[in-house]
């Protein structure tokens, strides 16, 4: 046995010899890395061993997501093994098994009879626990939806009592009350959290080793993508992957569906699952006694009432590769049951779990998916805007129209049952109506300022506006409200089950009298939307006074004197709540093509980690120095110097002369050139300047124009009008000598193009950006943000108001703010700037074999490296465009030149 062993142990180490150590280590990877992708999978391995957070930037183009899935995947395997193998050690000969396979053979999904006794043990213990029924995908007690109404021959039905509250005992100090009988339904503050799983069969365990890798990006469209290169790997039919979305993206009740709006798809849902149906089931023989016939209750979605539906499905995907969001839909489909509350199931049996941001970030939404991220490794791609993502999904905001709205929905229900109802439920409904009142006020109170308005506003504007902002405690104390405990109103509406009576009733009368326009009406404008808006609201007035800030903004058309208006709970800190998912996991990785200035993400999200001890990694890119030319530009043709600061960027000259630049290098960049203005405004200014100058026309002579819409739903027409036109002037260029040589697109930072169009070949040979995109300093919202970073108190009232934003001394209100900064808020506006910038111009540069220009068009772009100040804009771009980046020019003679050089090197190459 020792010499089988010998030699067996020497053909083992001839045979790796011949491989290569890449592979014995990250042996998933479909074909041999470049070595930067080596480098990465290098560097996440060895931040998952050591814990805790890192930031790994790789740019766009280079295989960054195959080189996260290898080497992530991988070191769950190997850390996996690590506690067999040290099992296997302990118990020496008499211990295992010789034929045992390792633990990826050795994992098998559970049999259905198994998973059956699991379940059946489960709702054993469900009843022993409680004496209650969870009727599938169900919520706690009976039906106490909003049932569809009767009506017969137009006349109301006199019985109204499936909307009466039952009695609620208002709680003691420690905000908790009671209902004197029955259980009712609990109502979250987001219907996206007031359900549960319900009868679905699932494993209860964890995959083995109770560790798991939960991966999760912005849209549905990058997690189909990174399914797609997990699907190149072994790793997606030898792990466990479950594929999680939204109802509106998993939802195949096509009655549902018809709705559209994200908000009424979940309210929907709920309602069906509350909208019980009893069906008789099996009837049993009493003997002498007769027969009884036992009904029971099933879910009022037709989707959700076949368990053994439920199985198959279950099954199915356990059987299969890893299945994106549109695989679960289509087996949904063709099964006849639910993929959305399918793919929940899979969960706790899952190894790898593809998300969305909203559901891991927000802590409700892991509660209610039942995220445990105790002990796992949390990967977040696309993370540059992390800070930003994370504190908006805790913002809460509340219309006027909707206060309207369910002011009006509170004092009906109460002149109905009034008589009715109990002192606690009489109490809570008047205090509820006392807030909207409240607010109501705060939104129509503006008569003063309608006075100066009418003297200071051009009469031609379509609305006046007006924003100001206040800490919780000073908004509580105007409104005269501060006395109300709303930790027991948050309480009292999540225990009595108020929305849904008070909205149910609401929709029941406004349908008899044919007043109802659901079906027309805006998305904000349905009763329970306007409920649940009003709860989020409540709910963020339970924050520390420190942690946010109330915006109250009014807005009166001056066409038809109406009043609009919202209050929105703006939330200022993430620190706080991303520590708790590091706290509970492993590791946690950020993740992105354009992570830096990393700076800015670590002051607003770990500020506690000092940079040395964060890990952090950037690897160039994998096309060669002379694929891509990035240059200052801080002259135009005409010799004027570049200029596109908010004093001087509106000048008719220096929007001239930008359009004399690209005049000139449409001449010389074959194909498509993308030029990034700061602002939908500024770019329709610029384009009626040149239209008006005549310089427009001399563009389209060599390049058709194409403009970002403002619709998100235009852009995909515009953009493959754009790739077509490019594509047939190419073909039309080489056969003969066509004038036109390609297309020219005028898009925006911070728009959609900007964020996740990819512009590869010929979609995207020359990069402008214009100028210094920095936000707004008129927006009330960015200068709380900066105030709170910066640590500034309020130097006068206690508020900060602006009106009318874009007008020139609400713009100096920002700047001054900006003035007062000394380090931490300046360094916070600036990253926003660049971080924007990179991401703009990280749109190019897709493969190995691509190439393109970028032109960074101002001359604060241009200076010399040896004096070049920390801060500099340069200095925060990306590693490998600063590398390459020619950072100052005599003219732009110059710059014709390198272009005309760059293009024709590269255009040769190809040939």
């Amino acid at each position: 046995m020792a010499a089988a062993a010998a030699i067996s142990g020497e053909a083992e180490t001839k045979i790796s010899d011949h491989i290569e150590p890449w592979k014995l280590k990250f042996p998933a990877f479909p074909y041999k890395p470049y070595s930067i992708q080596l480098q990465f999978m290098e560097s996440l391995y060895k931040s998952l061993d050591s814990g805790g957070i890192s930031m790994l930037e790789s740019p766009t183009g280079t295989g960054k997501t195959l080189s996260l899935i290898c080497s992530a995947l991988q070191w769950l395997v190997d850390r996996r093994k690590k506690p067999i193998a040290e099992e296997a050690n302990q118990c020496g000969d008499g211990g295992g098994d010789d034929d045992e396979p390792d633990w990826l053979r050795n994992y098998v999904v559970p049999k259905p009879e198994v998973v059956k006794k699991k379940t059946e043990s489960k709702k054993i213990d469900r009843v022993v626990k409680h004496d209650r029924v969870v009727d599938l995908f169900g919520e706690k007690g009976g039906n106490e939806g909003v049932e569809k109404v009767k009506v017969k021959s137009g006349v109301e039905e006199k019985n109204d009592d499936e909307f009466l509250m039952q009695e609620y005992e208002s709680g003691g100090e420690d905000g908790i009350g009671k209902r004197k009988k029955g259980y009712g339904v609990g109502m979250s503050s987001s219907s996206e959290e007031d359900e549960e799983e319900g009868g679905w069969v699932e494993d209860e365990g964890k995959g083995k080793g109770g560790m798991k890798v939960y991966f999760c990006s912005r849209t549905h469209s990058q997690l189909s993508q990174f399914v797609k290169e997990l699907r190149k790997t072994g790793f997606g039919s030898e792990l466990n992957v479950v594929s999680l979305g939204s109802r509106k993206n998993l939802c195949i009740n096509e009655d549902v569906l018809k709705l559209g709006n994200a908000t009424r798809i979940n309210e929907r849902c709920l309602e069906l699952q509350k909208n019980k149906k009893s069906e008789k089931s099996k009837t049993k023989n009493l003997g002498t006694r007769g027969r009884k016939s036992r009904t029971k209750a099933s879910c009022g979605c037709p989707m959700l009432r076949n368990p053994k539906l439920q199985k198959e499905f279950i099954s199915e995907v356990l059987e299969q590769d890893a299945l994106d969001i549109e695989d679960l839909v289509d087996l949904g489909s063709r099964l006849g049951t639910c993929p959305y509350y399918g793919s929940r199931s899979l969960v706790p049996s899952a190894d790898l779990v593809i998300l969305p941001y909203q559901s891991l970030l927000s802590k409700s939404s892991r509660g209610s998916l039942g995220l445990d991220l105790k002990g796992s490794v949390v990967i977040i791609d696309e993370a540059h805007n992390l800070a930003d993502s994370l504190i908006s999904m805790y913002d809460a905001k509340v219309t006027t129209s909707q206060l309207e709205n369910v002011h009006q929905s509170l004092e009906g229900y109460l002149g109905r049952f009034q008589k009715l109802l109990g002192p606690g439920n009489r109490r809570y409904i008047q205090t509820l109506k006392v807030v909207t009142r409240a607010f109501l006020q705060v939104l129509h109170h503006d008569k003063d300022r309608d006075a100066s308005c009418d003297e200071s506003c051009d009469s031609t504007d379509e609305k006046n506006s007006h924003e100001s902002s206040m800490a919780i405690n000073d908004f509580l104390f105007s409104l005269d409200i501060d006395n109300i405990n709303f930790v027991k109103l948050m309480q009292y509406i999540k225990e009595s089950n108020i929305i849904r009576k008070v909205s149910g009733y609401r929709d029941k009368v406004a349908l008899l009298q044919n007043t109802s326009n659901l079906a027309h009406e805006p998305d904000e404008g349905s009763t329970l939307s306007g409920f649940h808006s009003l709860v989020d609201l409540l709910l963020s007035l339970t924050n520390k006074n420190a942690d946010g800030r109330i915006i109250i903004s009014r807005t009166k058309s001056t066409s038809s004197k109406q009043h609009e208006g919202s209050i929105k709970y703006v939330m200022l800190t993430g620190e706080k709540i991303f520590a708790e998912i590091l706290d509970q996991a492993h590791a946690v990785v950020l993740v992105g093509g354009t992570l830096q200035p990393i700076e800015e993400t670590r002051e607003r999200l770990f500020p506690w980690l000092s940079p040395e001890d964060l890990h952090f990694f950037s690897c160039n890119h994998i096309v060669p120095p002379e694929s891509i030319m990035p240059i200052a530009v801080s002259r135009g043709p005409s010799g004027l110097t570049f200029d596109f600061s908010y004093s001087s960027r509106s000048s008719p000259k220096m929007m001239e002369e930008l359009g004399l630049l690209l005049c000139n290098i449409s001449a010389v960049v074959p194909e498509g050139i993308v030029v990034f203005f700061s602002s939908f405004d500024y770019e329709a200014k610029a384009y009626d300047t040149w239209k008006a100058s005549g310089i427009l026309q001399r563009i389209t002579r060599k390049k058709i124009i194409f403009r970002e819409p403002r619709s998100n739903t235009d852009i995909e027409s515009v953009l493959k009008e754009y790739k077509d036109t490019i594509d047939r002037l190419s073909i039309n260029t080489k056969e003969s000598q066509a004038s036109q040589n390609g297309a020219l697109l005028l898009a925006v930072v911070g728009g959609k193009i900007s964020e996740g169009i990819n512009f590869s070949d010929g979609m995207g040979r020359c990069i402008v950006m214009v100028g210094l995109p920095y936000p707004s300093p008129s927006d009330i919202e960015l200068l709380e943000r900066i105030k709170h970073i910066e640590g500034l108190e309020d130097t006068d009232t206690g508020n900060t108001s602006t009106s009318l934003p874009g007008q020139d001394h609400n713009v100096q209100a920002g700047f001054d703010i900006l003035h007062r900064c000394k380090r931490r808020g300046r360094e916070y506006y600036e990253n926003l700037c660049m971080k924007a910038v990179n991401q703009s111009i990280g749109r190019a540069i897709r493969h190995k074999n691509d190439y393109a220009a970028i032109l960074l068009v101002d001359s604060r772009y241009a200076t010399d490296p040896s004096k070049r100040s920390s801060s500099h804009p340069v200095n925060k771009l990306p590693q490998w465009i600063k590398d390459r980046l020619v950072p100052t020019t005599s003219s732009y003679g110059e710059v014709h030149r390198l272009l005309n050089q760059f293009f024709r090197h590269n255009k040769n190459k190809g040939v």
